[in-house]
């Protein structure tokens, strides 16, 4: 049976966006519509879609920024996991965050490399303890029988290291998404959105207007 969505029309009325609001730097205006979409309680403001692809297949998912800085946009997964062999293949990666509340999108597209074994080191150990015994237990993207297979591995982690500190699995860390592309986009009535984005030429951001 069809469902016909086409009578879902909702207008998009909060706020307009103009050149001559946005700062010339797009992470600092990134950081500012970052700050905004916590003040008004969005849930998870840092879940972001990460799109990848190996050429033959794209693939989807949401993760959690968990920095971000003048050199990218880092998150965390398992090193064998499937997004990270999509990297491997191809560097290449796109990041949504659809702060829809606010009527707004912001949209990434760059280089994906992986972060210093330090820094992830450095986040890691900021984890609590279970979610670093998770980062052991879970063979990312492969095939599992049952849950169960997944708790046994979680209790045979936690005896493992049941006493001193949890290392960083060498399977494990950050990648950073530095971009070469940055689109700010505001919802506007009869859907003649505002549409910004900037792009490094050289050392230098570029900002353009494009049509909704």
């Amino acid at each position: 049976m069809a469902i016909d969505l086409t009578q879902n029309r909702p207008e998009f009325l909060q706020s307009g966006l103009s050149l001559d609001e946005l700062n010339v730097d797009p992470i600092k205006q990134f950081e500012l519509w970052f700050k905004q979409a916590i003040e008004a309680d969005i849930i998870e403001p840092s879940a972001m879609s990460l799109a990848t692809s190996d050429g033959l297949e794209v693939s989807l998912r949401t993760v959690l920024l968990k920095f971000f800085d003048d050199k990218g946009f880092v998150f965390f997964t398992n090193y064998a996991s499937k997004k990270s062999k999509q990297i491997e293949s191809n560097p290449q990666a796109a990041l949504l965050f659809p702060w829809l509340a606010l009527e707004r999108q912001v949209k990434i597209s760059g280089r994906v490399e992986k972060i210093s074994t330090l820094e992830s080191l450095n986040y890691f150990a900021t984890r609590p303890k279970d979610s670093q015994l998770g980062a052991w237990a879970s063979h990312q993207s492969s095939r599992l029988s049952s849950r169960q297979v997944l708790l046994t591995q979680f209790e045979a982690m936690k005896n493992k290291f049941k006493e001193g500190e949890i290392p960083l699995p060498d399977f494990w860390g950050g990648y950073r998404v530095v971009p070469h592309s940055i689109e700010f986009w505001q919802g506007r009535e009869n859907r003649l959105h505002d549409r910004f984005i900037y792009k490094r030429v050289e050392d230098v951001w570029e900002i353009s207007r494009l049509a909704p």
